[in-house]
């Protein structure tokens, strides 16, 4: 365990803290507290990612872990948003969706090809516009439902790359 995988299992854990924190009636701002602990899991995020490339401390768990607490934080996110009327339900069953096809893909690759799926620029502006938009909901700034549409855009932009890559560059090992 190194200081990048501390970071993920702090992520991880960062979950409960958000759900806890944003379904808490006596927490005064809870939603706003919720989103400050989403980006902090943000955070964590780009800090681990950072140190693991720049110290060489790139593990197969962190490979896998890294992007699964992001889909889970953001997963759950998006689900809290939706139960107070911020998210639309079209967007919960798109990402869903999205993130669903993307285990399933990464698990095939990974038994199958032993391949771990790497993120991308168009996956990480894709997570970097849902922060946007997700800032701009609960502040109310305007705009904000345009940024998620964006966001929802680049999700599903995204997944077409991951699959053409990942799938078209492996059709002989089938």
């Amino acid at each position: 365990m190194n200081i990048p995988n501390i970071l993920t299992a702090i992520r991880f854990c960062l979950v409960g803290v958000f759900i806890y924190v944003f379904y808490n009636p006596a927490i005064e701002n809870n939603l706003k507290w919720g989103v400050i602990i989403f980006l902090v899991a943000g955070i964590t995020d780009v800090l681990d990612g950072y140190i693991a490339r720049k110290y060489d401390m790139i593990t197969k768990w962190g490979k896998l872990m890294d992007p699964l607490a992001d889909k889970l934080m953001l997963i759950v996110v998006l689900i809290s948003l939706y139960t107070v009327d911020i998210v639309p339900l079209i967007v919960v069953i798109i990402v869903l969706g999205k993130e669903l096809l993307m285990v399933l893909g990464a698990i095939f690759l990974y038994k199958n090809r032993d391949t771990v799926v790497q993120s991308n620029f168009v996956g990480k502006a894709a997570s970097a516009a849902f922060y946007v938009a997700i800032i701009a909901l609960v502040f109310e700034l305007p705009y904000a439902y345009y940024l998620l549409g964006i966001a929802v855009f680049l999700t599903l932009f995204a997944l077409v790359q991951y699959g053409i890559i990942n799938l078209s560059n492996h059709n002989t090992n089938v």
